[in-house]
């Protein structure tokens, strides 16, 4: 059995793509996954599979559009690839409410630091699958673009961290 972290996109956001974590729970463990956890109310949830990830992807991406009626975007880790995002973050020393991973399905594009637009004083790095963002003045302030993060979805450092924690309980 595999752990992994599933983090939804768009979920209890803004007043929109609203999913009690209770349901979340229901439709992991429907979908057949074990050992099912929820973290915080914006679309974090580890559990248990003997399935490939892209599998767990798949499956659950299903049975959130069929619970939602609309697509809900999924990135999917495994434990040791949340341990490695955490240990490879380059802004580490800054404050962790302060700095997020956005998750990908795939590396970024080459072009990605290009195509930034609003930038000011945040920090940008690319990963494997993720782009790593540090906003020195806060995430509220910042009108910054990463055209490659369109289709992903953020987390701070704390929530990683966390995730990343539970992971190798």
């Amino acid at each position: 059995m595999q752990t992994y972290v599933a983090f939804l996109r768009a979920v209890n956001v803004g007043g929109t793509g609203k999913l009690p974590m209770v349901e979340l729970r229901a439709i992991c463990e429907r979908a057949g996954f074990g050992h099912v956890r929820t973290y915080v109310a914006s679309g974090n949830v580890v559990f248990q599979s003997a399935l490939p990830e892209t599998k767990v992807k798949v499956t659950l991406e299903r049975a959130l559009e069929a619970y939602a009626g609309k697509p809900v975007g999924v990135m999917v880790r495994t434990g040791a690839e949340l341990a490695a995002i955490l240990e490879a973050n380059p802004f580490s020393a800054a404050p962790p409410d302060r700095t997020v991973a956005i998750f990908l399905d795939a590396a970024p594009p080459a072009d990605t630091l290009a195509k930034v637009s609003g930038s000011t004083t945040e920090e940008i790095a690319l990963g494997k699958r993720e782009i790593y963002v540090h906003y020195p003045e806060g995430i509220g302030r910042s009108k910054l673009k990463i055209a490659a993060a369109r289709t992903g979805t953020a987390r701070n450092m704390n929530t990683v961290a966390k995730l990343a924690e539970w992971t190798a309980e």
